[in-house]
C-alpha cells in the first residue's frame, strides 16, 4: 500500500470516528466544566455530586438529582405534584405565557419550579423543596408558592424540619403582583412552623436572587449556602448606578455573606447532607427517636 493510499484510507476512517466522539459527548458521557474548561467522564462527576475534581466549582443541577443526592433510596414521596401554572394576566411578551410554560414543561419534564415532597435524609424525616433553575429560571410564580406553603403546613403539621433548596433568579414577572404575594404567604407559613419550634434549614445555591432572598431563603432558623453561589436581592449594576458607587468583587457571593453575617455556614456539597443530618439530629434529636419507634412499629 502506498504512502497515498494509506491517508485516502485514514480519510475515510476518521468522519465514522468523529461521529461516534460526538455521539458520546452528545449522549451525556462528559461533562465540560463552565469554570476551568476540565472535560469529567459525567458517572465520576455524578459520583463528586457534580463538583469539578480540578476547580471545585459546584455544577449546577436538577432537581432530581438534588434529591437523590439528599434523600435515602426509596424514600422519597412526593407531595402535591398536581398543581400546575396558568396564565391569569394572559401576558405575553415575545411570546405568550402559556406557550412559554408548555415549552419549558415539554423541556425539563416539570410542571413548575420546584419539587416537593417529604423523605428519610439518614434515617431522618423531613419536608423537602428543592426548585430548579431549568424552568424559567427558577423563577417563583403562583405555583412555586402554593407547593412551598403547603409543604411547610404539612411539615407543621407532622411536627418535623424543613428543608428549601433554593436556585432562582427571583419572581416571576410573567404573573405580576400575584408571584409578589408568594413571598408574604411563605413567610407566613415560616412563621407558624417556628411558632410550633420546628426547625428550617434553606440552602442557598448559585444562584438566589430576587423576591427568594428577599423572603424565605433569609427566614432559616440556620442558612447554609454552596461555595462560591451569587446570592442578592437585585443585580450588581443596579445597585451600582443606585448608590453610584463601585462594589467589591467578591459582593453578593456566599463567603462575602458569610463574612458580613448574612448566612451562618458555607457547606461543600459532597458535605451537605451529611451536615444537614447532623443539624436536625442535634436540633431536634426527638426525630430520630421517633423514627426508630416507627420503624419498629
Amino acid at each position: 500500500m502506498s504512502l497515498f493510499d494509506w491517508f485516502a484510507n485514514r480519510q475515510k476512517m476518521d468522519p465514522p470516528l468523529q461521529k461516534q466522539q460526538e455521539r458520546e459527548i452528545a449522549d451525556g458521557l462528559w461533562t465540560k466544566c463552565s469554570v476551568c474548561s476540565h472535560v469529567a467522564y459525567t458517572k465520576d462527576l455524578k459520583a463528586n455530586n457534580f463538583v469539578c475534581s480540578e476547580c471545585d466549582h459546584h455544577i449546577r443541577i436538577g432537581s432530581d438529582e438534588r434529591i437523590r443526592q439528599l434523600i435515602d433510596d426509596r424514600t422519597w414521596h412526593v407531595l402535591n405534584d398536581q398543581i400546575t401554572p396558568t396564565d391569569p394576566l394572559k401576558f405575553k411578551d415575545r411570546k405568550a405565557y402559556k406557550d412559554r410554560l408548555k415549552d419549558y414543561q415539554d423541556k425539563t419534564g416539570l410542571k413548575d419550579a420546584v419539587k416537593t415532597g417529604t423523605g428519610l435524609l439518614d434515617g431522618l424525616p423531613l419536608a423537602l423543596g428543592v426548585m430548579d433553575f431549568d424552568f424559567m429560571g427558577g423563577s417563583m410564580g403562583s405555583v412555586v408558592g402554593e407547593k412551598l406553603c403547603r409543604l411547610i403546613e404539612y411539615a407543621t403539621a407532622e411536627s418535623i424540619p424543613v428543608v428549601i433548596i433554593c436556585a432562582s433568579g427571583g419572581a416571576r414577572m410573567q404573573e405580576g403582583m400575584l408571584s409578589l404575594m408568594q413571598m408574604a404567604k411563605i413567610s407566613g407559613a415560616l412563621q407558624r412552623h417556628k411558632d410550633e419550634k420546628l426547625l428550617y434549614i434553606p440552602v442557598l445555591s448559585h444562584p438566589t436572587m430576587g423576591g427568594v432572598t428577599a423572603s424565605f431563603a433569609m427566614l432559616g432558623d440556620i442558612i447554609i449556602a454552596e461555595p462560591k453561589a451569587a446570592i442578592g436581592f437585585a443585580g450588581r449594576r443596579v445597585i451600582e448606578q443606585t448608590l453610584r458607587e463601585k462594589l467589591p468583587d467578591e459582593f453578593q457571593t456566599s463567603e462575602y455573606l458569610l463574612k458580613h453575617g448574612f448566612v451562618d455556614a458555607i457547606i461543600h456539597r459532597t458535605q451537605l447532607k451529611k451536615t444537614l443530618a447532623h443539624l436536625i439530629s442535634l436540633h431536634q434529636p426527638y426525630y430520630s427517636v421517633t423514627q426508630e419507634m416507627n420503624l419498629g412499629s
